[in-house]
């Protein structure tokens, strides 16, 4: 491990100076790029699974095969970030994840795939989203000062909605023109300019002292985590809250490309747009957030998170003649999630120790992770019974009266007060 990572700090703020701005953007344009690609790639599977089966099953069982690792990998992958070189699992987890998908190029271009193939890959990427992820997060803070926290939050969401923008009608007209495995190549080529960045640039860290028992200091951690968030009301309630929307509307992201090519009898240019659209209203959203830098963080969570859900049930209720009302709800779907997540993302970082900061980021991605697997169990029988129209309708509903109960609890109302 490189030492000059670690770095022992009395105040952990980066300086209010022009120093840290070429660090973080760098490594910033560089993680968008690798976004942008896994997007893409992830629109190009998630079509060709869909196109080929037609099936509510086999899309869940692809939803399952990403989440599931992640999910019960994210508690190790939280306390490593804590405690290990936060740049070099960065590094390590980009890499494993382009080379599933220079094994799935080969696969596809010499005519070999199977749609078991694509689970497996997409399980491993799944597992190493695991330990991207915290590390990625909790290294934000570090890069910026303070006072620039919640702006980092806002430009991050502002960036997925760039990558949306981009990456579903971008994977569309990919595969319109060239073979499935080469636009799968768009991945490989953007995950090798994110890890570029990181040989080049270090990433501030407190040092923490090494254990002789891993496993033993991945339980107690991770206890550490969960005990931080079970003795803070606001807390628990917030991650209970948000599992169980995750649980109720989850699936329904999943399912996109089948709602539009079953009930809108749309094709992978629809399913771009409707993505697209999604990406744009990140974009605007992103863009408030970051002008607004809101102070009743926990209020916009509870709203975003009600329009996000509701907005479900809008698109369904949508006849399948106006497709382009369709995609204005869901273009305001992407402007409420980031009203959501931008503040959510922002609390955390601001309420919680940097130092422990990976370990519970963790926790809250296992929760959400384990959530969206049951959610897909639970919903593919329904959907099957009711269709895919009705699925939508009513998770959306049942996802925003969820959130709205959230306004019921005055320690998760003064959350942010304290």
């Amino acid at each position: 491990m490189d030492k000059s990572d670690l770095l022992e700090l009395e105040n952990p703020d980066v300086n209010e100076n022009d120093e840290w701005k070429v660090r973080y953007w760098t490594i910033f344009i560089g993680q968008s790029l690798s976004l942008l690609g896994s997007s893409l790639t992830q629109f190009v599977l998630m079509w060709w699974i869909t196109d080929t089966t037609g099936s509510i099953s086999y899309l869940a069982i692809a939803g399952m095969a990403a989440l599931l690792p992640q999910a019960l990998l994210s508690p190790l992958g939280g306390v490593l970030a804590d405690r290990y070189n936060r740049r070099l699992i960065m590094i390590v987890s980009d890499a494993i994840s382009a080379l599933c998908m220079a094994v799935l190029i080969f696969l596809f271009l010499n005519n070999s795939i199977e749609l078991w193939h694509t689970f497996v890959m997409m399980a491993i990427r799944g597992a190493m989203q695991a330990f991207q992820s915290p590390a990625s997060a909790a290294s934000t803070a570090m890069l910026v000062p303070k006072s620039f926290i919640i702006k980092a939050a806002g430009l991050n969401q502002m960036m997925q909605g760039v990558t949306m923008v981009g990456s579903a009608p971008l994977g569309a007209f990919a595969i319109s023109f060239m073979p499935l495995g080469w636009a799968l190549s768009i991945d490989v080529i953007t995950a090798i300019l994110a890890i570029t960045p990181l040989f080049v640039f270090t990433i501030p860290q407190i040092r923490q002292m090494k254990a002789s028992n891993l496993m033993g200091t991945i339980k107690t951690e991770f206890l550490e985590g969960l005990s931080l968030v079970w003795q803070n009301q606001g807390l628990k309630r917030l991650y209970g809250l948000l599992g169980c929307v995750v649980l109720i509307v989850m699936p329904s992201y999943t399912f996109v490309p089948l709602l539009v090519k079953e009930y809108f009898n749309g094709g992978a240019r629809e399913v771009g747009i409707m993505e697209g659209l999604a990406g744009v209203g990140m974009l605007l959203g992103g863009a408030i957030v970051t002008a607004m830098a809101p102070k009743r963080k926990i209020v916009w969570i509870l709203i975003g998170s009600t329009i996000t859900c509701l907005s479900l049930s809008f698109v369904a209720f949508t006849p399948s003649t106006l497709f382009w009302v369709a995609a204005m709800w869901w273009l305001i779907n992407g402007i409420a999630f980031i009203f959501l997540n931008a503040p959510l993302t922002a609390l955390l970082q601001t309420t919680i120790p940097n130092q422990l900061q990976g370990r519970v980021l963790s926790l809250l991605n296992t929760i959400m992770a384990l959530a969206a697997p049951i959610g897909l169990v639970l919903a593919t029988p329904l959907g099957e019974l009711i269709g895919i129209r009705w699925l939508f309708a009513v998770v959306g509903i049942a996802g925003g009266m969820v959130s709205l109960f959230g306004f019921l609890s005055p320690s998760l109302r003064n959350l942010d007060r304290k």
